[in-house]
């Protein structure tokens, strides 16, 4: 019984799911001025608030991201340091995962993305 419960649930789900897509075709959007403004404290926005954003600046935040959580991924490994518990595979992981930032720092290096000052 329960085999065709789930089987008949993933048909609706499946007939029903484009169906309710191509309700929104039909259903008019009304885009108004008031809801595309932003809000800022009840108080009218004082300049524009779709200003242009670098794209370099959030390469740089992204990359830093990335190497931060990598760097955080790489402080448990302290504790088996201290311990000098070093086994095999513990040595294979971290210098595969070592290696994996390492080309990606060369590639994003290589590729320009660290660089600010354009010539």
């Amino acid at each position: 019984m329960m085999k065709y419960t789930i089987s008949v649930l993933f048909i609706l789900c499946v007939l029903f799911l484009p169906l309710i897509g191509s309700l929104t075709k039909w259903y008019p959007s009304q885009t108004q001025t008031c809801k595309m403004t932003a809000f800022e404290c009840g108080f009218e926005p004082l300049g524009e608030t779709r200003i242009p954003f670098s794209m370099r600046f959030f390469v740089l935040v992204v990359l830093f991201l990335i190497f931060d959580v990598e760097v955080a991924l790489l402080l448990p490994i302290l504790t088996k340091i201290i311990n000098l518990s070093w086994s095999t595979n513990m040595c294979v992981t971290l210098m595969v995962f070592l290696m994996i930032l390492l080309f990606g720092l060369a590639y994003e290096w290589k590729e320009g993305s660290l660089n600010w000052v354009t010539q």
